[in-house]
């Protein structure tokens, strides 16, 4: 984007240059001359207007030609630094420096000049907006503790976070994204140190059974997840008002009953996704190493039926629940060992 504007001004400067007569350049080399013709009629006041009008030329000529040298010592520096900055999203190879310009209409007001989270609309936020320096991501492919890939942040920036301040920039071109990538990779060393994870593997989605709720709904008790997002996955658990994020910044659990969408994305396999990466810099950790992917199915599905929308699961949920309330144990501290909480 940078490159094509650029190109486009040197040609108009240079339709400048080309515009002036020739005449008048040969007389330009010959300054010596003017002085001479003026001394000899300078009585003649057309000669007067003549040769000032040439000297207005030579400094037109003159000034194109020094923005023309300008403008190329400028694209050189700055093809270097695309050359040095590029990133890859997807099929799209992104520019640190093209970047920065988007990064400095759309992004600073919040995440600030630094990528430090501390833009001037910082203070007034909640949560807080992200801290690229410490390049910790929450919306990951790839294991906890390990950099995302440009393909996760080119998501992130594309789909924003509900919730949050943070707005989807689909109105953004696909290359516009691409740059910010590329830009925002640039406020931590961590990125020239480091190689993103190797991005988890999903396994094919098992139907949606009864059963297969219900054992969700068992491991929603047994990983005490309702101690943050509460019994009813309304994000008011007993541990709620106490977490913090690696900031020290208060950070409210996910209300399931918010909308479809989830913090990383509204597919199954985006919630699939979010056990077994964990969200980094949160209180939610990884169960990748003590949830089974069957398990972590369950899970999924159970968690479907805590969502206000029409899902599969929900409908085969509240098609079963009426005629077996009464079996169903609360999810919470009474319902220890107990296989679930009635809704």
């Amino acid at each position: 984007m940078i490159f094509s504007t650029s190109c486009s001004e040197m040609s108009r400067v240079r339709a400048e240059v080309h515009a002036v007569p020739a005449p008048r350049f040969l007389i330009l080399a010959k300054a010596p001359d003017f002085r001479a013709s003026r001394g000899v009629r300078r009585g003649n006041r057309a000669a007067r207007l003549r040769n000032d009008s040439l000297r207005g030329s030579s400094r037109r000529a003159l000034a194109a030609a020094e923005k023309i040298a300008a403008m190329s010592l400028i694209l050189l520096v700055l093809a270097g630094a695309s050359f040095a900055h590029e990133r890859e999203a997807g099929k799209l190879r992104g520019s640190a420096p093209t970047g920065k310009v988007l990064y400095r209409r759309y992004c600073v007001g919040c995440h600030g000049p630094q990528g430090d989270g501390n833009g001037e609309n910082a203070a007034w936020i909640d949560p807080k907006p992200r801290d690229f320096t410490a390049a910790v991501f929450k919306c990951r492919s790839t294991p906890t503790g390990t950099l995302p890939t440009d393909q996760d942040v080119f998501n992130a920036i594309s789909r924003g976070f509900v919730t949050t301040n943070m707005p989807p920039w689909k109105p953004l071109t696909n290359q516009n994204r691409a740059d910010l990538v590329a830009y925002v990779k640039t406020f931590s060393a961590r990125w020239e140190k480091e190689k993103p994870g190797p991005p988890i593997t999903i396994p094919s989605e098992p139907a949606v059974t009864i059963p297969g709720i219900l054992h969700g709904r068992e491991i929603f008790q047994k990983n005490d997840c309702w101690k943050c997002h509460g019994p009813q996955g309304h994000g008011d658990g007993p541990s709620a008002a106490t977490l913090t994020d690696s900031k020290d910044n208060p950070i409210r659990p996910y209300n399931f009953a918010t909308g479809s969408r989830f913090k990383c994305g509204g597919t199954n396999q985006d919630l699939y996704r979010i056990f077994m990466t964990g969200l980094d810099g949160t209180p939610m950790p990884s169960y990748a190493d003590t949830m089974q992917p069957a398990d972590a199915w369950d899970l999924v599905h159970f968690l479907r039926t805590l969502q206000p929308f029409h899902t599969q699961e929900a409908a085969m949920w509240k098609a079963w629940l009426p005629s077996h309330r009464e079996e169903m144990k609360p999810i919470g501290p009474e319902g220890a060992g107990a296989a679930g909480a009635g809704q």
